[in-house]
């Protein structure tokens, strides 16, 4: 594939039929070290030991680096770059998509009176409003740059190898499949109760998957577009910072966690609503072939 242009360059069928047998081989070794690595992660978060969410969180990337070793296949393809103009014209959307979600989804919970908007005890003694403000500024930037230590380790292995490896396989739908096991491999630490779910549990699981798929189709989409992970790890970031630390955080309620929130009606969603936007938009790939 031309990154300049994004023009597929033609590959003859011996060369592509080898590209897709080492995709698959490539997948094979990332689960084969993906399921027990998050199975064992599991089991430490279970029992509350330090640092198991952050091994659990770096699991994906520890997968694709043993994927990569195995088969030996370098780390060009990561794109560890900026991605030159198309990455910092992505840059407003990546930091102002999580606020535009939020504030459709959560905002419409706050204005309905589904859900009350109550400012958490902070640092910062003003109105709720200037409150809300200011730790959203906040999170956008600080909590992005802190977010990334964690947010890095799943991009790596998600963006940064599954995904452009299930294209590279010809396997169908890539983009939804990705974002399925992303959802599924999350599944767990929701079961257990340590992530947040509403009153109804099967609810809550479904909506979470609607959600989790439908953010991984725009995060996917922000990488291959841009031709770099780190607008991947960014976003990922942001969206944790911005939605989890700041519209959870003012939202209070007997039916707060059924609503909004991750697993929540309107988060899922307007969440699904904005990836069949984006997906209407015709999307210009860059730097997917393993042969770059």
């Amino acid at each position: 594939m031309n990154a300049t242009t994004g023009s597929f360059t033609p590959i003859p069928r011996e060369g592509n039929n080898e590209k897709i047998r080492r995709a698959r081989k490539g997948l094979l070794y990332f689960f084969a070290m993906l399921v027990p690595l998050s199975i064992l992660s599991y089991v430490l978060v279970s029992k509350q030991t330090p640092m198991s969410i952050l091994l659990l969180m770096w699991s994906p990337a520890l997968a694709s680096i043993f994927a990569r070793l195995m088969l030996r296949e370098g780390s060009a393809d990561i794109s560890l770059r900026f991605g030159g103009r198309q990455f910092f014209k992505s840059l407003p959307f990546i930091l102002l998509l999580p606020v535009i979600i939020g504030l459709i989804a959560y905002g419409t919970a706050w204005a309905t009176g589904l859900v009350d908007f109550v400012a958490p005890d902070t640092f910062i003694k003003a109105s709720p409003a200037v409150t809300f403000t200011g730790l959203l500024l906040g999170q956008m930037v600080a909590g992005t740059a802190i977010g990334i230590l964690t947010s890095f380790g799943e991009e790596l292995g998600w963006r940064g190898y599954m995904l452009t490896r299930l294209i590279d396989a010809r396997i169908p739908a890539p983009m939804l499949t990705s974002g399925i096991i992303w959802g599924l491999w999350h599944l767990p630490v929701l079961f257990m109760g340590l992530y947040y779910s509403g009153p109804n549990l099967a609810l809550s699981a479904l909506l979470f998957m609607i959600s989790c798929t439908s953010m991984s189709y725009i995060i996917g989409r922000v990488r291959m577009t841009t031709g770099s992970l780190w607008a991947a790890v960014l976003l990922h970031a942001c969206w944790n910072a911005v939605i989890q630390d700041v519209f959870d955080a003012f939202s209070q309620g007997k039916n707060a966690l059924l609503w909004t929130g991750e697993s929540g009606i309107l988060v899922a969603l307007t969440l699904f609503i904005a990836a069949v936007l984006l997906s209407l938009k015709k999307m210009k790939v860059r730097d997917l072939s393993l042969n770059r």
